[in-house]
Formats: structure tokens, sequence, C-alpha cells
């Protein structure tokens, strides 16, 4: 299968996700909720145990310079995420193709339009691969599939050493150094 036929029928799947980077309405002020490092959502210090409620945020999440916060075309409300608002809950491979799942469900193609980069971590200050979702808006590996993803992974050269490296059709991106 071909990256173009993939990428169409995963973006007509996000096809649900409103164009939050055209609202431009007023700030209303801060809201009580908050994405943890685990992925999950937190409404006045309580779980928000309703995945589709979550869902539904998430579609109009955005994000500012450092800050992010929930739009609709006429309100804005901030909102606080320890790391970053989402995380890889799963992969699969698909022909030469790498997608990967969120905890929200959203799916994406491992490519230029979706890549993965090696940042560092806010809390222990490792650098660890994330993946750009959607617009300015990325996620973390889970432990598991960043170990999963290792064990395909080859040992590469390059400017700065050793490096794990993958590839999803022809974008090709690394999981560490050593």
């Amino acid at each position: 299968m071909d990256l173009s036929h993939l990428q169409e029928q995963l973006a007509s799947q996000q096809n649900r996700v409103p164009p939050v980077e055209k609202w431009n309405p007023e700030f209303c002020g801060d809201i009580d909720i908050q994405i943890k490092r685990d992925g999950s959502w937190f409404y006045m210090g309580t779980p928000i145990g309703r995945k589709p409620l979550v869902k539904l945020f998430s579609s109009v999440l955005k994000k500012e310079q450092q800050d992010y916060f929930l739009v609709t075309p006429v309100e804005k409300v901030g909102i606080q995420v320890e790391d970053v608002p989402f995380v890889i809950t799963q992969w699969h491979q698909q022909d030469d193709l790498i997608v990967l799942v969120t905890q929200t469900d959203d799916s994406m193609v491992v490519s230029e339009s979706n890549p993965v980069k090696l940042m560092r971590d806010k809390k222990t200050n490792e650098l660890i691969p994330y993946v750009n979702v959607r617009r300015n808006l990325w996620a973390r590996l889970h432990q598991n599939v960043y170990y999963q993803l290792i064990e395909n992974a080859q040992t590469t050269q390059n400017e700065t050493g050793n490096a794990l490296t993958l590839s999803s059709g022809e974008y090709k991106f690394d999981l560490g150094y050593f």
C-alpha cells in the first residue's frame, strides 16, 4: 500500500477534528482540567472516565507557544498539561509503514507529516521519542510501544554515533542513541 492512500484514509478519520487553528476567540480564563503524564484527563482532581468526552475535548485542543487551550469558535479556556497531551498506546505495521495510535484513538502514519523526534523528557531530562500527532500537538511513546519498536530497529551510524533506526516507507527516524 502506498503512503498517500493510507494517509488519505487516516485523514478522513481525522476529519472529525475541528479546524481549531482557524479559531481565535476571546480567552475566558482557566478551567481546572489537567492532562497527566500518562495521558489521563482530570477535571477538578477527578479522572474523566468517559472516553467519548476525553476524545471530544482532545479534538478541540490547541497549543499556543507553551500553553494549551480548549477552544470553540466563541470560547477559549486554558488547561494544564504535565508533558504532552497524547500518549502512543498502540502501533502496527501496514506493509512498510508504521501506524501509531494514541490513547484517544487518533491514528497517524509515521512520515514527514507526522515525524518522530528525540526530545528531552520534562521529568527525567532523557532523550525520548515523541511524534507529532497534528498541528503542534505531540505524543510520547508509551514505554511498551517504545520497547516493541526497539525490537524492530536497526543499528545505524550517524553524526551522533550509533543509533536505533526505523523506517516507515521512505521516512527514517531514530529511537535513541548509544
